[in-house]
């Protein structure tokens, strides 16, 4: 197994896991082929996200635009250069519209903003290498959380604050997946036939249900939620994080058997504040 990383420090961790660790120039397409040469699956997972504190500024999702509109079109172009039979792509599944109560599945049209428009680029990449006559799977992640991660703490801290930070309806549901379960989902779509995907834990919980539930575990009051008129002044993001996406994994659960570890976020979210409290 071959694995990237941008950093000497993060190339000698991968190794310690027993990967070997490359460095390579995604945006180079020969760079691209070479690394992929002899390898049967490539998966990209290659994103830019910018810090929560960046996200609402001009131009904070440039590069990451740029890596999903040229990586897996590079990945893709080297993987049908050589003997590549199957190419995995990261996706979000929050991408897709406001339905309410509604379940949404993989059928369902997905509705970008300015900010995400490169989501339709990096799935046409998966696509294109279907039409190859090859396996192009692509993966729609709910939102992150997990130990240490960024939106975890931010939402652990606002919360025992007295606030809510994730903007929209307290009746929205929130599609929500575990750093572990989204790997385990990785590791299960080498085995699924072409296609979308969506990754997200059994059952999206409305946001006050979310709310209280970490509230509860955090032995604070249930925190109020921002008011509506919050979501205009955030623009394309503000408004697509508002959506109220309720998520479906049915499709990745029976083809792959995939099951997450965490059926919902009260039991994920459980385990990291306890582990946080031992510590």
């Amino acid at each position: 197994m071959t694995a990237v990383a941008r950093t000497p420090e993060k190339r000698a961790e991968l190794e310690r896991m027993g990967a070997a660790a490359v460095h390579v120039d995604l945006f180079a397409p020969d760079s691209v082929r070479s690394a992929v040469a002899g390898h049967d699956a490539v998966i990209n997972l290659a994103t830019s996200i910018p810090p929560s504190s960046h996200a609402f500024l001009p131009g904070a999702w440039r590069q990451n635009d740029r890596v999903r509109r040229t990586v897996p079109a590079n990945l893709v172009a080297g993987a049908l250069a050589g003997n590549v039979q199957r190419f995995i792509q990261e996706s979000f599944a929050p991408v897709y519209p406001d339905c309410g109560e509604r379940w949404i599945d993989e059928s369902t049209p997905i509705r970008t903003a300015r900010y995400n428009r490169t989501i339709e680029d990096a799935e046409a990449a998966a696509e294109r290498f279907s039409h190859a006559g090859r396996v192009g799977a692509g993966l729609r992640f709910a939102l992150f959380y997990g130990p240490g991660d960024a939106f975890t703490l931010d939402t652990i801290n606002f919360i025992r604050r007295g606030w809510m930070p994730i903007l929209g309806s307290p009746d929205a549901f929130v599609s929500l997946v575990s750093h572990e379960d989204a790997a385990t989902a990785v590791v299960a779509s080498l085995g699924v036939p072409a296609g979308i995907y969506n990754v997200v834990d059994d059952r999206p919980l409305r946001r006050r249900e979310f709310a209280e539930a970490i509230a509860g575990m955090l032995g604070v009051r249930p925190p109020k939620f921002l008011p509506s008129w919050v979501v205009r002044l955030t623009g394309p993001l503000g408004e697509t994080i508002a959506r109220s996406l309720r998520i479906s994994n049915r499709k990745l659960r029976q083809t792959s058997g995939w099951s997450p570890r965490y059926p919902s976020a009260r039991e994920g979210w459980r385990s990291i504040i306890e582990a946080t409290d031992r510590r």
